[in-house]
């Protein structure tokens, strides 16, 4: 193509047989001026240096075009994503734009090239798993389904490449990341074939002694295993041959992960795990008549060998939630040794393999609504999380459950995970019925919440108007939904016993005659420990602190703080106490005025609250004292016009160490905690402490102001930016 001097002969060898396969398997996909038209790219991206190696070796080019291949063959994707994997990194290094490549491929590539860039970015500058940008990751996931399939792809391509790469570190990194995040999500799109290769190599990259050893005895064994494997499968095929179907056998040795999960799970060695392997039966069969064939198949295999009831596992009548179907039946083979059988037609076994990808390729499956679903409940994790590791154990809930089977008293079927109790059922009803649930009537027995379900049962929840939830209902729940909900339903719980606090505290002292001051309770409450003034308040609601001897400990401190005597000072001299009154000046620091002008009193001007930090001048008064003002204050354009006589430069220097008093409006959405959250956001900043705050709600809006001490003009900046991030808040600006 040009030149290729950054790569090894064996990635020239490569990169010429998969260019080959590119050309050969694309023209199914693509015209020959399409597939000139991404060569042309390539090549373009090849001389401008975009397709080189990462800083830990990997050789771009070939990860873009495996993962292709990858999407197209082992997937099944169509056109639009395979070229938006392959020229993303073109559109990331300026090359071409997204919006330039789906006017010449189509319109519906744009949207996935974008979803790419973020998550690509967000690789770039953080370690995602382990940091809060996980949930950026995850919106960006959520946006396009394409997006994950075509990440995991690359994350599989990723994992073939690093088999023997130098750095330990990196590949225990990759692999970590593939356990936490890209399998659970192969196995919950239903890409089982690229799921069980990725925990096969993250055992092989974490454990290899472990997996090199089970592999070897795997090997070993494999000519005995084969030889009864035909004995199983013969007398079958003649009695399939019998009946007219089509269909074919295989047998399958299963996945070295499975094997050594079995091995811990029965805590045994792998001479003693028998059901090493899985026989599939897979029939050519019309969708009208597949699931008779189906247990057509079963009848004969079951009268032939003796099957294990309680192993027999049901996913044609009722499909797992990614859309698996397919029979599985254990039976007593020759030697006594069990067997797995898997019954299902071409088109159930392409899903299987491929995943609800597949299900795009056949009209009448509706598979749209598992994805919106799916994709639902990842954004209701998303958006009712803020610990990166909370947002992952709810996250991971949803993804490798096995699924029970259940039905309300009218007989309508949902899915659960296996695990789930009483409590999940009823939050997965309706947040209310789970708000007031007391336990449940299965099966015409009454149960308790914490009661776990099995499938077939009939359930009837038993609800109390004077349930609420509790704490420890988070203990008992396995499912994300209820998890979010139950913490909702708490936080709006502790925000009323909050208001209830706060009100009795602000009887007391209405009761004392006594005026109670935000600044000096926000010092108190952070000194005796709490973080935010809604856990303070919920304390006093629920009689954990004694209002008495609070009350006592408040009016030490003001006493202390009345005695503390605030002065004006020259510019040269002037120092402050650790927190500002509104009349006084800065701390420590020297303000100097125009040419440097010594013993000249000065305030800071209470119309703009200038800080540390802001460009300011200065304004002689008639009293012979100087006012500092920001030059940006709604007064200066008065004052140069009428009084430019009276104008002296001024700026900040020398070391700084006060505090100042700022007022912050804020504007956002009336939702419940939005406050508590903002008010989190405060008490976390260091040198900072918020000193009032006050609050108005309207037509669901509220609007806010935050009386803040600050250091300096960085602090506040940061403090802004951080309420902005806060969700649901819409507007945030400094007062003057």
């Amino acid at each position: 193509m040009t030149d290729l001097s950054f790569f090894t002969e064996e990635e020239k060898a490569e990169l010429k047989t998969k260019l080959k396969l590119f050309e050969e398997d694309f023209k199914n996909i693509f015209s020959d001026q399409e597939i000139q038209r991404i060569k042309s790219l390539l090549k373009q991206g090849i001389e401008k240096d975009i397709y080189t190696r990462t800083e830990n070796g990997i050789n771009l080019l070939l990860k873009n075009i495996n993962t292709s291949i990858i999407l197209m063959k082992e997937v099944g994707l169509k056109k639009s994503s395979i070229i938006a994997a392959l020229l993303y990194p073109l559109c990331e290094s300026g090359i071409v734009t997204s919006a330039e490549v789906a006017a010449e491929f189509g319109k519906d590539i744009e949207n996935i090239i974008e979803g790419l860039l973020k998550v690509n970015s967000l690789y770039v500058k953080n370690e995602v798993i382990e940091s809060d940008n996980f949930r950026k990751l995850l919106l960006s996931f959520a946006e396009d389904i394409r997006v994950i399939i075509i990440m995991i792809a690359d994350r599989l391509t990723l994992m073939r490449l690093i088999n023997h790469h130098p750095n330990e570190d990196y590949r225990l990194k990759i692999a970590q990341e593939c356990t936490s995040l890209y399998t659970p999500l192969a196995h919950r799109l239903g890409l089982y074939s690229i799921k069980s290769e990725l925990e096969d190599m993250t055992l092989k990259y974490k454990h290899r002694d472990v997996y090199t050893d089970i592999a070897h005895k795997l090997n070993e064994t494999k000519k005995s295993r084969d030889l009864y494997i035909k004995s199983f499968i013969e007398p079958i095929k003649k009695k399939l041959d019998e009946t007219g179907l089509k269909f074919e056998i295989k047998g399958r040795t299963k996945s070295i992960y499975s094997i050594w999960n079995k091995i811990k799970k029965q805590n045994t060695d792998l001479e003693n795990i028998y059901d090493l392997f899985a026989i599939r039966v897979i029939l050519d069969a019309d969708q009208e008549t597949e699931k008779a064939e189906c247990w057509q198949v079963y009848s004969i295999i079951t009268d032939m060998y003796q099957p294990n009831p309680k192993r027999l596992k049901d996913w044609l009548s009722i499909p797992k939630s990614n859309g698996y179907e397919s029979l599985h039946i254990t039976v007593l083979g020759p030697e006594r040794k069990w067997v797995e059988v898997q019954i299902r037609t071409k088109r159930m076994d392409e899903i299987a393999e491929r995943g609800l990808a597949a299900h795009w390729k056949y009209k009448g499956i509706k598979s749209e609504n598992v994805v919106d679903q799916w994709l639902s409940n990842i954004r209701e994790v998303l958006e009712n999380n803020s610990s990166p590791n909370e947002l992952m154990k709810d996250f991971q809930m949803d993804l490798y459950n096995e699924e029970i089977f259940v039905f309300t008293p009218n007989g309508d079927l949902h899915k659960l995970p296996k695990g789930a109790t009483v409590l999940d059922f009823a939050f997965m009803i309706h947040s209310r019925l789970g708000t007031k649930c007391i336990g449940a009537k299965i099966n015409n027995k009454n149960v308790k919440i914490t009661h776990k379900l099995n499938s077939g049962d009939q359930i009837e929840v038993l609800t109390s108007p004077q349930q609420t939830p509790k704490q420890d209902w988070l203990n008992i729940v396995c499912t994300s939904k209820a998890r979010i909900k139950i913490k909702q339903s708490l936080k709006e719980l502790e925000h009323k016993d909050a208001e209830f606090g706060k009100e009795l505290l602000q009887r007391r002292f209405k009761n004392r005659k006594k005026e109670l001051s935000e600044a000096i309770l926000m010092r108190l409450i952070k000194k005796i420990g709490f973080k935010t003034m809604t856990s303070f308040y919920y304390s006093l609601a629920k009689e954990e602190i004694d209002i008495n001897k609070f009350i006592d400990q408040y009016n030490e401190m003001e006493h202390l703080e009345e005695g503390t005597q605030f002065e004006n000072r020259t510019a040269e001299n002037y120092t402050q106490s650790a927190v500002a009154s509104e009349d006084s000046d800065s701390k420590d620091n020297v303000l100097i005025i125009e040419k440097n002008l010594k013993d000249l009193e000065y305030k800071l001007a209470k119309c703009c609250n200038p800080i540390y930090g802001d460009e300011v001048f200065g304004f002689v008064s008639i009293q012979g004292g100087i006012k500092i003002h920001r030059i940006d204050c709604t007064n200066a354009h008065q004052m140069h016009q009428k009084y430019p006589y009276r104008i002296v430069k001024a700026k900040w220097s020398g070391n700084f160490g006060g505090k100042y008093s700022i007022t912050l409006k804020v504007i956002g959405n009336d939702d419940i905690g939005i406050v508590t959250n903002i008010t989190s956001v405060i008490s976390k900043e260091k040198n900072l402490s918020l000193r009032s705050i006050s609050i108005d709600s309207i037509d669901g809006l509220f609007q806010g102001h935050l009386s803040v001490y600050v250091e300096n003009l960085n602090s506040l900046n940061t403090l802004i930016k951080k309420i902005q991030s806060v969700k649901g808040v819409k507007f945030v600006e400094r007062m003057s």
